[in-house]
């Protein structure tokens, strides 16, 4: 069974996403504390899924989103620009000056190496972005006008605040009415949902959302914590999450959610901050797909390893409509954004695709 995807020629867009874009400053080998410099990037959980379909996989993507209008807002634009990514869709603010009433995110994020941990520091209060509500995107001209074959958003920007919490739910009815595919990566934070209610309420707008939500993506932790379902007898380690936990977890969940046509994590196991075992596993139409196993993958940056993922995912089934390809392009797309610095992939198709055909790592001339 196949998912019912437009043909990309009937709209304007294939892939359309809605989440806040921060300003990464990344001090490279080195860490936050003693930084002199920052290299600076451009990143966001759903946006970096736009721009991985249309650096790597050649699609046409767009983001809805909101900055300051002033030199860092546009500095995050121009970033956006160079992706690819569509900006027809950004809301801009006014800049008060010091950024009393509003501003724009910072994420300082430093990769981590051996054992020392990856560590971000996100410096996102009072955002452009977090400040998005109801009513400031016109969905039926975007999804009825234009049209999107895809429409991603996520559990982060649901989080930012009350308000992106309502306009996701708004989000993901109007491109459902309009026959886009939604897919939602829950990526629980609770540090995010403390300020605006906790658990309860992150299980009461995920689940308002998972509602309108075709493909949903998260780890068992982010379905127990953000849905509220319970796997018995396996562990909750995010490190070394089982795919029978998965298993379990979904079994259970598209009972309740009929309308999950695909349900699809990926399995970590972390060894050292710089080397991993990696894999993922998809669930479609009553049955689960299991990509290869990439053990001891060597990491330079983790961070939007997840989001590679999600974009590969996404092109596997807006190209070919089929579970495993799927499965397989979202984890060697993920992996190989892992071998890279940024937020964000700078892998080619082709090199996706050696990677799902087992190839090496051999000097390429």
């Amino acid at each position: 069974m196949s998912l019912p995807i437009k043909p990309s020629k009937s709209v304007a867009f294939d892939q359309i996403s809605l989440g806040e874009i921060m300003l990464r400053l990344d001090p490279g080998e080195g860490r936050v504390r003693t930084a002199r410099a920052f290299t600076a990037w451009e990143g966001g959980g759903e946006y970096n899924t736009s721009r991985g379909l249309q650096k790597c996989f050649g699609l046409k993507t767009a983001v809805c989103t909101a900055f300051v209008d002033n030199e860092v807002g546009h500095l995050i634009e121009d970033f956006i620009m160079q992706g690819g990514v569509a900006t027809d869709f950004i809301q801009w603010r006014e800049d008060d000056g010091i950024g009393r009433s509003v501003r724009n995110g910072l994420n300082f994020t430093e990769r981590g190496f051996g054992i020392r941990g990856a560590v971000g520091v996100p410096d996102r209060g009072n955002t452009a972005a977090s400040q998005l509500k109801p009513g400031d995107f016109d969905w039926d001209y975007i999804f009825g006008t234009l049209g999107a074959r895809w429409f991603h958003t996520g559990g982060i920007f649901a989080a930012l605040s009350a308000s992106t919490a309502e306009l996701t739910v708004e989000a993901v009815q109007a491109a459902k009415k309009h026959g886009a595919i939604v897919s939602y990566d829950l990526n629980y934070r609770p540090s995010l949902w403390k300020t605006i209610g906790g658990l309860k309420k992150a299980r009461d707008i995920n689940r308002q959302i998972a509602k309108d939500v075709d493909v949903m993506i998260g780890n068992e932790e982010d379905f127990t914590a953000s849905l509220g379902f319970e796997v018995q007898g396996v562990g909750h380690n995010l490190s070394d999450i089982e795919t029978g936990a998965f298993k379990q977890m979904i079994e259970t969940a598209v009972k309740e959610f009929p309308n999950f046509k695909v349900a699809a994590t990926t399995l970590r196991r972390v060894i050292t901050a710089t080397k991993n075992d990696w894999s993922a596993i998809l669930w479609h139409d009553g049955h689960f797909y299991e990509s290869r196993k990439y053990d001891e993958l060597e990491i330079l940056d983790r961070v939007g390893g997840g989001d590679s993922f999600a974009s590969g995912l996404q092109f596997g089934f807006m190209q070919f409509n089929d579970a495993q390809k799927a499965v397989d392009y979202g984890a060697a797309h993920g992996a190989l954004a892992s071998t890279t610095p940024g937020d964000t992939s700078m892998a080619t198709r082709k090199e996706v695709e050696k990677q799902i055909s087992g190839g090496g790592a051999r000097v390429v001339r």
